[in-house]
């Protein structure tokens, strides 16, 4: 038995023991709750529909914690402008296990047993035949696979305060085209690397382009929006 229950918005297919991750809830950890905007109910075939919902049907269920989901990150970037700007946002949760489902009332749907049968004899053969080519398609996948491997591509070294696409350019030509390689290199090593360079960037600034380099090489993404937040264009205020 399962049924379609809207829990804090969103629409979802439950069934008993089930743990589903929701929207925040007011409720308290431990606590029951109960949710009457069910949906539809299917009771071993027996199909019941609401309109919307279900007269008297229920859904019962357990909060069992309250957390925050994965962290999303959002950049934003004016070409030219200097702007730059990166956000973090974690959506809080709650997690219930879902305890029992009642159902009364609501209007039952059309049964349609008899013709099930013969829309399952007729996409049946379709599978099998398109079962070769799905085959053939992850037999070509994995041929190539290794060459995806083998292929290696250096660090975005634009996400640096101060180092725009033509910088970029200059520095991987010159080797430099990871954080880790920047991070060991001196500020006088990189003027010379922009001071080589045909394109004009000769007057940028590199005095902290290896200590932003370094926390991107660590993962320390937070503490590297937290130090480009007192530069300007680079530089130190």
């Amino acid at each position: 038995m399962y049924a379609i229950v809207e829990i804090a918005g969103q629409q979802f297919k439950v069934s008993k023991d089930l743990k589903v991750y929701v929207h925040r809830l007011a409720n308290e950890e431990g606590s029951k709750v109960s949710f009457d905007k069910v949906l539809l109910l299917d009771d071993n075939g027996s199909v019941t529909l609401g309109a919307p919902a279900i007269e008297g049907a229920s859904v019962e269920a357990k909060v069992l914690q309250h957390l925050k989901g994965d962290k999303v990150i959002i950049f934003k970037k004016k070409r030219r402008k200097g702007y730059k700007k990166r956000n973090g946002h974690r959506q809080y949760l709650t997690q219930i296990v879902i305890e029992s489902i009642s159902a009364t009332g609501g209007k039952k749907a059309a049964p349609k047993k008899e013709e099930a049968p013969k829309a399952e004899k007729t996409v049946a053969p379709k599978a099998e035949k398109a079962a070769p080519k799905a085959e053939k398609l992850v037999e070509a996948v994995e041929e190539k696979a290794p060459k995806a491997k083998t292929s290696k591509k250096g660090d975005d070294l634009v996400i640096i305060e101060g180092i725009g696409p033509k910088a970029a350019e200059a520095l991987v030509a010159a080797g430099v085209d990871t954080f880790a390689k920047l991070a060991t290199a001196s500020a006088e090593e990189v003027k010379a690397i922009l001071d080589a360079s045909t394109s004009k960037v000769q007057h940028l600034d590199p005095t902290t382009w290896a200590q932003q380099a370094q926390l991107a090489a660590d993962g320390k993404m937070d503490e590297l929006k937290k130090l480009q937040d007192e530069l300007n264009g680079g530089k130190a205020v």
